[in-house]
Order: structure tokens, then sequence, then C-alpha cells
């Protein structure tokens, strides 16, 4: 098992998330942390958000809350210490109904994994980190399907971060008693088992930092509003995280080393795997090199 996240000023981790806001809300301490070890972070995201419910007060431009929330989202991750933003431009699919064709969810899974592929053959980061999607939203759900199958199919660590259950059981009471008809009190019980949780990340000193980020996006309301202060810093004061369960597969290609097979690894067709000390290629098949 791969039980820590690279950090040190050589590597690179890419946070795969479905709407912006998640980066923040999800992996805001996580990223700040890794910054201030000097890694490089990018953020995917999947979509820009349009089905999120707009916070009472704030005016949506004319450009829709897509633009709104593209626009929040650009701003928290550069506080957050984000070098790179890509989006994979889908619709946001809402927390229940019939997903749009072209959602988050309603796209076929493949197809999810193509785009975010593309992203991840780019950055070429030493590990994806990608929320564990049981805080109950679907659109989570599936892109931490797609994540774990690039990383498996690209030899890519995958990160799952979660919220601990204990947390979730105090904040799902206190939701209950301001809003009793919440979608997500529907959804049974929230929240990662504290016993599978593998790492916890002290970000305390990024308290401030954080919240700073979280305020940023305007238009949405922060799960960690209204909280007692307790509750709120136990929930981002640290990051939990949950390691991969196994090592990655070894490339594309199977078992064959490609250069057994006279391949010659580039930067524009492969990418180095930090944790893994190997070549890791993106063709789908090897060509032999001429000699």
């Amino acid at each position: 098992m791969i039980d820590t996240l690279p950090q040190d000023r050589s590597a690179r981790v890419l946070v795969v998330v479905a709407h912006p806001d998640d980066e923040t809300f999800g992996t805001g301490s996580l990223l700040l942390h890794l910054a201030a070890a000097g890694v490089t972070t990018a953020v995917c995201c999947a979509s820009r958000g349009e089905a999120g419910e707009v916070r009472e007060g704030v005016t949506v431009p004319p450009g829709g809350l897509a633009a709104l929330r593209e626009a929040e989202l650009r701003e928290a991750a550069d506080l957050l210490g984000v070098s790179e933003i890509h989006l994979l431009d889908l619709v946001d699919s809402g927390m229940t109904g019939a997903a749009p064709s072209d959602s988050v969810t309603g796209v076929p899974l493949r197809e999810l994994v193509r785009r975010l592929s593309q992203v991840v053959l780019g950055f070429r980061p030493d590990a994806l980190v990608t929320l564990d999607g049981r805080d109950g939203h679907r659109d989570h759900l599936r892109v931490r399907d797609a994540a774990e199958r690039v990383g498996q199919d690209l030899g890519i660590p995958t990160w799952l971060h979660c919220l601990p259950r204990r947390l979730m059981r105090e904040w799902a009471q206190l939701l209950a008693g301001r809003d009793p008809h919440s979608p997500y009190l529907a959804l049974g019980e929230l929240g990662t088992p504290d016993e599978t949780i593998t790492m916890r990340i002290d970000t305390s000193s990024h308290y401030e930092r954080r919240a700073q980020a979280i305020a940023l996006h305007r238009s949405q309301t922060s799960p960690y509003e209204a909280l007692p202060e307790e509750l709120r810093r136990a929930f981002l004061a640290a990051e939990h995280m949950v390691a991969p369960t196994g090592r990655t597969q070894a490339s594309p290609h199977g078992a064959r080393d490609p250069e057994s097979m006279g391949h010659h690894h580039t930067r524009s067709g492969c990418y180095w795997v930090h944790l893994e000390g190997r070549w890791s290629c993106a063709l789908v098949s090897v060509t032999p090199a001429v000699r």
C-alpha cells in the first residue's frame, strides 16, 4: 500500500472534482498543505455547477450561474495555490431527478474517463485525489469512479478524500434542526466509516486561509456555515484520506515492458510515475521504434 501522498517539490498532484466549490469545501486545506510543501497542484472540475442553488442576496450576472461559479472556482483556486484549472465541460446533474444526457452522471462513464484521461496525460500527476462520494451527491460518486478508473489505467495512485462519519452524524443532526426537508437527510448515513480512514493530515495552520477561500464561493452556502466552532474546526483543520488499496496497474500495455518492445519513452507520449519510479505510457498500442 502507498501510505503517503507525494509532498516534495518535484511532485505533481491533480485534484478531480465534480463542481466549483468542491475543491474548496472538500479539499481546500489539502491543497494549501501541498502548496506550502512546494507541490505543484491542479484542479480538474467536471462541470460548472449550473444546477446549484444560489445563495439569497446574490445577483447572477448575464453570463449565468455557470460563468459566476467558474469565476469563483478560479479565484478560490488562486488563493489555494493551484497552478492550473481544467474543466471537462459537462453539466451539473443536480441532486435528484433525471440527469441530463450531457451531465456528469448522464454521460456514459467511458466518456467521463476519456475526458479526464486527456487532462491527466497533459498534467502528468504523481497522484490523483478525489472526493470519496460518501456525502451523498451522485456527481461526486461518478467522478470518483472515473478518477479511480483513470488511475488504474494509467498507473497513478488515486487517493480518496473523506468526511468522517462521526463528524457527518453531528452535521446531519444540526441540519435536521435547521432544514428538516434537506435532500441530504433522505440519503441515509453519510460519511466515511472512521475505521477505514488511513491518513489524517493536520492542516490547522491553514484554517484561516481555508475560510477565506470558502468565502470566495459567494453564490453558494457553505456546509460549514452556522456550525459550532468546535465542529467547524474538526472539519476544516484536518484532512482525512483513504490511501490506494493496492498497487496500480503497471502500464496500459499489460505485463509487457514497452522498452523491451523497442519503444522509446518521450515526454509527449509518456510520463514518469514519481511514486513508483517508472515510466507510464499514453500510447494505446506500442509501435516499435525505427532503428
